[in-house]
């Protein structure tokens, strides 16, 4: 990382690694909530939200140790480095924290969208309703076809009964 961009964060940018840890650690938490029915080849619907909430608690320490070290690989010659934008962050955090406070009662297709249409929002996409849209297209045949394996993400969406 050049010293510009790494100035923000005191030096080093520790702080992303701990908010990445951070985000593992909402992760493990909303699987804890997540019934454990397991229909198919022993897995539950919490094992891929628990899978990623330990790889973002494990990249999120290695992170940390590695801005301490200073061992943070500069980019390359064809890269350019963008300036950090914490309302993108703020942004894709976002997107990955609304399906854990939405799910129970908007269902997995519409909090599936919600944090898509964050994500590309975060990543430039102005183009909100064509987001929403493929948001919602991969979330409900992501839904589908976990309903035909036998595990249940719950009711397409529950305010409807």
């Amino acid at each position: 990382m050049k010293n510009g961009s790494a100035a923000a964060g005191g030096g080093r940018p520790w702080w992303l690694g701990l908010a990445i840890l951070v985000m593992g650690a909402v992760w493990l938490n909303g699987a804890r909530s997540i019934a454990s029915t397991t229909n198919y080849v022993g897995l539950g619907p919490s094992a891929i939200v628990l899978a990623v909430g330990l790889g973002l608690v494990l990249l999120g320490f290695l992170l940390i140790v590695q801005a301490l070290k200073g061992q943070l690989a500069p980019p390359s010659e064809d890269e350019e480095e963008a300036p950090f934008s914490r309302p993108a962050f703020l942004m894709a955090l976002a997107g990955v924290g609304v399906p854990l406070l939405t799910i129970r009662w908007f269902g997995f297709p519409f909090s599936a969208m919600l944090a898509f249409t964050l994500v590309t929002h975060a990543f430039g996409s102005r183009r909100t309703l064509l987001d929403l849209g493929i948001g919602a297209l991969i979330a409900s045949l992501a839904w589908l076809g976990f309903s035909r394996l036998g595990i249940s993400l719950g009711p397409f969406f529950p305010l409807l009964g």
